[in-house]
């Protein structure tokens, strides 16, 4: 039977109940993961038909087919199960190259085609515009007309507040960000880590506004962009035009590169990042933490970050907190002129929230909302009772597989190495089990990312080692009290 044969075949058993279901389903991932991240991977993908407790699904290539069943299988899944009672498994398939995508009705059909440029945003721009065209980042922030994600026109160095935690990267940004065009850079790549809403993605903007000003060809990405627009190129076949695209650019800025995934995306990550800083173009980097902790990343890529200068921006003192308490204030008065917070205020803040400037952002979000609609004067235990959620100390510390893998491997006496490692030693098993049952039981991953974490191991791994160490625990006591240990020590 040809293959047209077979669609036609598989689009008779899509009922319209079906597909009415197949539409909350998408409906669903794109809640979930938001427009970008949806227009990226599921625009494309469509359901052909549900038998024999399996539905059929397909795309266009062979690697959104790839990257779909690596990253989203198990989602999919679970969201098709909700709606198809009898489903039991999904089969993802590269649809045949003479069949168009059909719309499922109007209304999804013009969906589908407002929504299909999104993904491509790079590659159909490179059709259009000639490579060697300016990639200025614009005053206005509309960094995406020319491939790049958006900037917000708030995040400049004029109102990024410097303090002795973010101080030395500050200093770097200004220096990378006022070089002149043509000049060597002096730190290459420059390479920013910290925690969330510390202030990196701000550093960043600030640096691609001003190296703009200066003259310089300017491309900010998100990693999620940088993924987007190669999946776009490679779909498109404008994959030597891409390439080229990001190699005609002076500095190239990559935020939250601690999301980069795939092989074949690290490895035209790796080829982009050595072309420029040979041709001594300047790249920025940003993630939420230091070159040697992202182990998902290519070992060349995490020896560029490494040879480059590496500047960490530290927790918020006191002293800070107040600076962008009193930053924040000043801005929300300009349209709320009557809004007033007492001093007495502003230090109860400082001195309750240590975490991040977006929770004292949040904090004045809610004192504005309790003045203006009360209508009363604010005071300590006004603020108190508006900043409670926002308020963290008594909540019980995150933990994260790593931290678990280096305190196993310490106790045990091993390396965090001999874990990863496919080495089935007794010295080295027990504790990657141990290691895997408390990933399981302290973390919300799922097993296949917890297999991913350990050395790239099968989810069957896992519930092995789960199932292996809670029978263990059972019967030895000994056993048992030190898997208490390490979860009090985790906690702590």
């Amino acid at each position: 039977m040809s293959d047209n044969s077979d669609d036609q075949s598989n689009s008779s058993e899509l009922s319209g109940e079906d597909r009415q279901k197949w539409e909350r389903v998408r409906g669903r991932l794109r809640a979930e993961l938001g427009e970008a991240v949806y227009n990226s991977w599921f625009a494309r993908l469509e359901l052909e038909g549900v038998k024999d407790g399996a539905a059929l699904l397909t795309v266009p290539t062979k690697f959104l087919k790839s990257w779909i069943h690596s990253h989203y299988a198990d989602r999919i899944r679970t969201r098709l199960c909700a709606e198809f009672s009898t489903l039991e498994q999904i089969v993802i398939d590269v649809r045949s190259p003479t069949r168009r995508s059909r719309p499922r009705d109007a209304d999804a059909g013009a969906a589908a085609e407002k929504a299909a440029p999104a993904a491509p945003a790079i590659a159909d721009r490179m059709e259009t515009q000639p490579v060697k065209a300016p990639m200025r980042v614009s005053g206005r922030g509309d960094a995406d007309s020319f491939g790049g994600s958006p900037l917000d026109r708030r995040l400049s160095f004029s109102t990024f507040l410097v303090g002795p935690s973010n101080q030395l990267a500050y200093a770097a940004a200004c220096r990378v960000a006022d070089a002149r065009p043509g000049e060597h850079p002096l730190f290459n790549p420059l390479y920013t880590h910290a925690a969330v809403g510390l202030g990196k993605t701000h550093l960043l903007q600030a640096v691609a506004r001003s190296a703009n000003d200066n003259k310089r060809r300017v491309l900010y990405l998100t990693a999620e962009k940088f993924m987007s627009g190669f999946v776009s190129a490679l779909t498109q076949q404008n994959s030597i035009a891409f390439k080229e695209r990001l190699r005609n650019i002076d500095v190239l800025i990559i935020d939250d590169v601690q999301f980069l995934q795939g092989k074949s995306i690290q490895q035209e990550f790796c080829h982009t990042l050595n072309s420029l800083i040979d041709a001594g173009k300047q790249v920025v980097v940003a993630a939420d933490r230091p070159p040697s902790d992202l182990e998902t990343l290519d070992e060349r890529v995490l020896s560029r970050f490494k040879g480059g200068l590496c500047v960490d921006i530290g927790p918020l003192d006191e002293e800070l907190r107040v600076k962008i308490l009193e930053a924040r204030i000043a801005a929300t008065q300009e349209a709320q002129p009557t809004f007033h917070v007492p001093p007495a205020v502003v230090s109860y803040i400082a001195k309750t929230i240590v975490t991040n400037g977006r929770d004292l952002e949040g904090a004045v979000n809610r004192l504005l909302a309790h003045s203006t609609l009360n209508g009363a004067p604010l005071c300590v235990e006004t603020a108190e009772n508006a900043i409670r959620d926002l308020v963290r100390s008594q909540e019980p510390k995150r933990v994260k597989i790593d931290d678990i893998q280096k305190l196993v491997a310490s106790h045990y006496n091993i390396s965090r190495a001999d874990i990863l490692s496919s080495r089935r030693t007794a010295n080295v098993v027990r504790p990657r089990q141990i290691a895997m049952y408390l990933s399981k039981v302290l973390t919300l991953r799922s097993l296949p990312e917890i297999g991913r974490r350990f050395g790239g191991r099968d989810h069957t791994t896992v519930l092995h080692a789960v199932r292996k160490v809670e029978e263990l625990a059972s019967k030895d006591k000994s056993l048992s009290e030190v898997i208490e240990l390490l979860k009090r020590m985790l906690a702590e």
